[in-house]
């Protein structure tokens, strides 16, 4: 084979294509391995801030604007009172099985007269209409909260909702509704809440390991499977070149594949093995 790709400059650009072939493979492959170390990454962020000590809301914001990405899922305290009459559904929601509802949103006042901005939790819609059925209210008066920070998503474009509801957790949307100083660049999503609801809370939302469209384990078996992709296509060359050579009747190749037939026909058990193994078995 070897003598055929020297001598032959029609092989010449099979090889090329397939060294271009395996180049490739193995940069979609380098890819898979950085994504997945990507992947491990964040998700070992996200267990580090998820099982932090809670700390006050003003260490980690110092300012109504600030928010950094390495602060998802950190847990601030803060105190003060519901806004009920402020409080608003957010749209197109799913809990971990899957079901459709909506996030409950409820700007918190602090102290100071901030607002900071919580998610009490996901609710289902209703059983006969896109609302939901109920919504379970928060504890009033002063209550201490824990909650774990999440960056503002901004508006959707294009999308609207009805009153009471939101298409996105849009925050300068709530704080323009509040019409009082509200922390813009993070809200929090509530852990825990003191005194706790007198009627039950909407299902709290957990931390999720990263969205990447897939896990850790599926970027490995890609990027072996682009390694393997690039073997194989120099396998097929070589069984190319040398099918090539065997319909052109080369010595060399036929002596080679005569061989091998021997040698195969030596492993292969002889009818009389194999009427005696079927005796025994009978």
């Amino acid at each position: 084979m070897l003598r055929a790709l020297v001598s032959d400059g029609r092989w010449h650009r099979y090889l090329a294509l397939a060294i271009a072939f395996a180049v490739g493979c193995g940069l979609l492959s380098w890819w898979q391995f950085s994504r997945r170390a990507d992947t491990a990454e964040a998700n070992a962020l996200i267990t580090a801030n998820a099982s932090a000590a809670p700390v006050p809301l003003e260490r980690l914001l110092p300012s109504r604007s600030a928010y950094r990405p390495d602060l998802q899922w950190r847990t601030v305290e803060v105190e003060g009172e519901y806004l009920v009459d402020r409080q608003l559904l957010v749209r197109n929601r799913v809990n971990p099985d899957g079901n459709p509802g909506f996030e409950v949103l409820t700007p918190f006042r602090l102290a100071d007269g901030s607002v900071f901005v919580l998610d009490r939790g996901w609710v289902s819609i209703g059983r006969k209409q896109d609302r939901p059925d109920s919504v379970p209210a928060p504890p009033s008066g002063t209550v201490a909260v824990e909650a774990r920070l999440q960056s503002d998503e901004g508006p959707l474009a294009g999308r609207t909702a009805p009153t009471g509801e939101i298409p996105s957790i849009d925050l300068k949307a709530v704080a323009a509704d509040v019409g009082a100083p509200t922390f813009t660049g993070a809200y929090g999503q509530v852990r825990s809440e003191s005194p706790a609801a007198p009627a039950g809370t909407p299902e709290r939302i957990e931390p999720q390991s990263a969205d990447t469209g897939v896990d850790e384990g599926t970027h490995l078996s890609y990027a072996i499977q682009w390694i393997l992709f690039a073997l194989l296509g120099f396998g097929a060359l070589g069984w190319s070149i040398r099918r090539d050579l065997l319909d052109a009747g080369d010595e060399v190749v036929i002596a080679a594949e005569e061989r091998a037939v021997a040698r195969r026909a030596k492993r292969a058990p002889s009818d009389e093995a194999v009427e005696d193994e079927l005796t025994d078995v009978r």
